[in-house]
């Protein structure tokens, strides 16, 4: 499956009453307010954080390569009263109308980029898209295995109309040689007598530091700074979520 098309239809609908956790938004308000504005939220999706970011007033636009999610993203922003410009693109593929002092990503979405290809080619999209003296933020880490006894578990929700919610983890596959992991993923919607099933292939593909580095002097930046998500500075070797921060060369 096309990464595009991953968060589309029925995995839209359950991404938002499914999702294990929301994105925190002070790391990426403290990056916009030290990196300057405007600022774009690459992979923004339904509009976390991007929505509380506009809340607060920042200048904040956002691209995701789902119309399916923007469609929700845009939906509760009219709930919630807030102005929001965003672009349905791939993050590979960026002609967007103006540049950025700040680009960032909300959490590792990166690794949904399926190949080094398309992660050089995402990266050259940030360099042309960076304002002179702009910095970009992208958050990066190595996906674990999923473990065993989680294999089969459903997570359930109910939705506004009373429908059951669920999503469970069918099989995965793992190449460590390719830096993949492949997560075959069920969402169901269940509704009286209706019931919708889907599986769809969920792929993450992850860079070792200097890998990424390679990546990003390729595509015209420099890696200026590695931390973790608050902003302290991370001694090389270590492990975890790593926020990579990257300026023009």
């Amino acid at each position: 499956m096309d990464p595009a098309d991953f968060y589309t239809g029925i995995v839209a609908e359950l991404y938002g009453p499914l999702k294990s956790f929301s994105q925190d938004p002070e790391p990426y308000a403290a990056f916009i307010e030290q990196a300057g504005a405007p600022a774009l939220e690459l992979g923004c999706g339904d509009g976390d954080p991007l929505l509380e970011l506009r809340r607060r007033g920042l200048e904040v636009d956002g691209v995701d390569s789902s119309a399916d999610m923007l469609e929700r993203l845009r939906r509760r922003a009219g709930e919630l009263g807030i102005r929001v410009s965003v672009f349905h693109q791939r993050m590979e593929a960026l002609r967007l109308p103006r540049r950025y002092r700040a680009v960032f990503l909300a959490g590792p979405t990166f690794t949904l980029l399926p190949d080094d290809a398309a992660a050089l080619a995402a990266l050259r999209g940030i360099r042309a898209h960076l304002a002179e003296g702009g910095t970009a933020l992208v958050p990066l880490f190595t996906p674990a295995p999923t473990a065993a006894g989680e294999i089969g578990r459903v997570r359930a929700a109910a939705a506004p109309d009373g429908a059951e919610l669920r999503v469970s983890v069918v099989a995965e596959q793992r190449d460590e040689a390719a830096r993949t992991q492949t997560t075959l993923l069920r969402y169901e919607r269940h509704h009286g007598s209706d019931s919708t099933v889907v599986e769809r292939p969920w792929v993450m593909h992850w860079y070792a530091p200097g890998q990424f580095e390679e990546l990003s002097t390729a595509a015209g930046l420099a890696v200026s700074a590695v931390t973790d998500p608050e902003g302290r500075p991370v001694p090389a070797g270590v492990s975890g979520l790593l926020h990579f921060r990257l300026r023009a060369t």
